[in-house]
């Protein structure tokens, strides 16, 4: 696959700097259906809708993790940094729907306190498995397999925190990261768009997601 070219990586760049936090309502069908649990989520995302700071994902990125968990079944999910818990929410609401669990890894106490609180008031707490942990020392040490990462902590860290968990992503699984257009965050989206055992393709809806497929373990 050819490098992503200079032009691309501007407007990328410029996408992920004039991108704040989306309050639109965007719940695809899968998202909109009935039972308890959708409806305590969608009410705490609307009341939450103007106040995801603290570098947390747009709404639109959270329905684009959701939308890829649902549509491909993944139960066994990783994100590497929690914040306060925006994304996480969107990940574990997909996840109760594949009857799968979330990981999700924080090395702030303050915000990973708040993700704990946020997650209990959106009712999906008993999908996360949420820890307070430096991930450049706990993302090698996790057990597959895995078939679902978001990566949305430090960008110069992103093919590290890919190469660690690529052993142990299924085939079929996918890998996703944020903020693709920003230093360190291009370097990994040229490194993952040249691997041949890869399919990787840009959403720049929201903030910049790259989102990888794999397609055959090495």
């Amino acid at each position: 696959m050819k490098t992503i070219n200079r032009l691309n990586f501007i407007a990328l760049l410029l996408t992920t700097l004039a991108t704040g936090c989306t309050h639109d309502k965007v719940y695809t069908q899968d998202s909109q259906g009935g039972g308890d649990l959708d409806k305590k989520v969608r009410e705490f995302l609307d009341s939450k809708a103007y106040g995801w700071h603290d570098m947390n994902v747009p709404r639109s990125d959270g329905q684009l993790l959701y939308d890829i968990i649902v549509k491909n079944n993944y139960k066994n999910a990783v994100e590497i940094g929690t914040s306060t818990g925006h994304s996480g929410i969107w990940i574990a609401w997909a996840l109760s729907k594949t009857g799968g669990k979330l990981i999700t890894i924080e090395i702030d106490e303050h915000r990973y306190k708040e993700a704990l609180a946020n997650f209990e008031k959106a009712g999906v707490a008993q999908y996360v498995d949420a820890r307070l942990a430096d991930a450049h020392e706990l993302v090698p040490k996790l057990s597959g397999p895995i078939d679902f990462v978001f990566s949305d902590a430090d960008k110069n860290w992103y093919i590290n925190y890919f190469k660690a968990l690529d052993p142990k992503l299924v085939a079929g699984g996918c890998f996703t990261a944020h903020n693709v257009g920003m230093y360190g965050g291009r370097e990994y989206f040229e490194y993952v768009s040249r691997l041949p055992n890869y399919k990787t393709t840009l959403d720049d809806r929201g903030s910049g997601m790259s989102v990888s497929y794999k397609t055959v373990s090495r």
